[in-house]
């Protein structure tokens, strides 16, 4: 049975192990979780604003070949034959036409590829003309009459992971074959050349990636105050879990110490009703020789020592069987702080003569309880003759203390003696553990057992050199 205690905590230190491992695992997993959130949503986000932006230069696209067509290929060519955009009056019929078609959309460059000659024939960056059409993918998907769009950044801002570094330029290309419109039926003919839209999407990209870092930002701020709140659970289920095992411990130290308890009461027990029968004989016998006529002196003296030993020797049997069989209180109603001050008038004449300074709170109290008075006026002498002997030292100072505490009277008996030693403090309580030559060491445990058996509490409190503090508990009304 003992041995069930020990199973119970191991069982709640798993149950806990496996609480602490749920709450770092779930940590992992809701962190693990929120990045790709973070991440997807920021990428849809992305793929929407690409898709518009697209969708938008398309149209404007079809508005420019539209426009260009109607408003500048066709006349050109019905006025002058041909078209030569290096010729000035040309040029600028195409510049007025492009950028009163897209002067109020928001591009920023527009570029058209002459197919034939490979080079650029017109652009809004009139620097840019003349030079050699770059063989992008984009070119060459427009020139087979697809179109195309890409995304293009001053530098590579990409984090690897996912998220990318705020700043840089993006702007979006997108490439648009420019052909030839049947005025009559709209169908389209020919391709004359390419068109190249390039829309600046800074400020709406950085947008996107300021919205994945808040994100990814609010996920992780939550994730991190629920796994605070997992911490606070799980270390309040430790505090719990450490509480009940001291309690375990302290109840399985309890049920250990009454069992060796009532092993040992009963051997006082039987051992002590052996002793006293032949220590009854013994010391009738020597007062019958003191009382003879024909006793001499040195007999006489010799009976009353026997008679003063034995008188001894009984009291410390009557200890060993008060121990082994404690008596049931006899209840009635008394004043706690009249018995207290019984037993300063009774050891009265030991103060004086050992000129201790007495102080206490006694005067002017009537705390009333249900109690055995004889009972608690021995446990109340046992411990205050036992601070008396403990004070050695020229101030010696005893102070009794008596307070009400909620459905309790607390009593405190504190000295300034020697103090107790760290070790010996568990031990104080122990059946014939003394640190006294005399005395056999039962003197404390009767006390807890006379506490005890009126359902009070007691405690004590000591520091080597420093003095000696004894707190008892006894409840206000008992019930019979």
């Amino acid at each position: 049975m003992t041995n069930r205690p020990h199973l119970y905590s191991a069982s709640r230190g798993k149950q806990f192990r496996l609480v602490k491992f749920f709450a770092y695992a779930s940590f992992l997993v809701l962190i693990a979780f929120s990045f790709p959130f973070s991440v997807v949503i920021s990428q849809q986000a992305k793929d929407i604003l690409m898709k518009s932006y697209e969708n938008y230069a398309l149209l404007i696209g079809e508005n420019l070949n539209h426009q260009v067509f109607q408003n500048f290929v066709l006349p050109i060519v019905r006025r002058y034959g041909k078209v030569k955009l290096r010729e000035k009056e040309q040029f600028e019929w195409m510049d007025q036409v492009v950028k009163n078609t897209v002067h109020s959309f928001k591009i920023n460059l527009v570029n058209i590829y002459d197919v034939g000659k490979g080079i650029i024939a017109y652009s809004t960056d009139q620097s840019l003309v003349g030079q050699d059409v770059p063989e992008s993918l984009g070119y060459k998907k427009a020139v087979k009459g697809e179109h195309f769009s890409g995304l293009v950044s001053t530098w590579d801002d990409f984090l690897g992971i996912g998220l990318e570094i705020p700043g840089g330029e993006k702007k979006l290309r997108t490439f648009i074959p420019f052909v030839g419109i049947d005025p009559f039926t709209g169908d389209k003919g020919p391709l004359l050349g390419v068109f190249e839209l390039i829309q600046d999407l800074t400020e709406e990209y950085r947008s996107i990636v300021n919205f994945q870092y808040l994100v990814f930002g609010l996920s992780a701020s939550i994730m991190a105050l629920i796994f605070v709140a997992l911490l606070l659970i799980v270390h309040k289920a430790e505090n719990i879990l450490a509480q009940r095992a001291e309690e375990q411990r302290k109840l399985e130290a309890q049920l250990n110490q009454s069992e060796r308890l009532a092993a040992l009461g009963q051997m006082c027990a039987g051992v002590s009703h052996e002793i006293r029968n032949p220590l009854g004989i013994i010391r009738s016998t020597a007062e019958l020789l003191a009382s003879m006529t024909t006793s001499t002196e040195s007999q006489k003296k010799l009976s009353s020592m026997i008679i003063e030993e034995s008188g001894r020797l009984n009291d410390i049997v009557t200890e060993f069987l008060d121990f082994a069989r404690p008596q049931t209180p006899n209840l009635q109603e008394v004043n706690l702080d009249e018995i207290l001050r019984k037993n300063l008038q009774f050891l009265l004449p030991q103060i004086e003569k050992e000129q201790v300074s007495v102080r206490h709170n006694l005067e002017g109290l009537s705390f009333r309880i249900k109690a055995d008075p004889q009972m608690l006026y021995r446990a109340f002498l046992n411990i205050l003759a036992n601070a008396l002997q403990a004070m050695e030292q020229t101030k010696k100072m005893l102070s009794i203390e008596l307070s009400d505490a909620n459905d309790h009277y607390l009593i405190t008996i504190q000295d300034s003696g020697c103090g107790i030693k760290r070790e010996n403090l568990d031990k104080i309580f122990n059946p014939f553990f003394s640190t006294k030559d005399k005395g056999s060491g039962l003197g404390l445990s009767i006390v807890r057992n006379i506490i005890e058996s009126h359902n009070g509490t007691i405690e004590i409190e000591s520091t080597e050199g420093m003095g000696t503090a004894v707190k008892m508990k006894l409840p206000k009304l008992l019930q019979d």
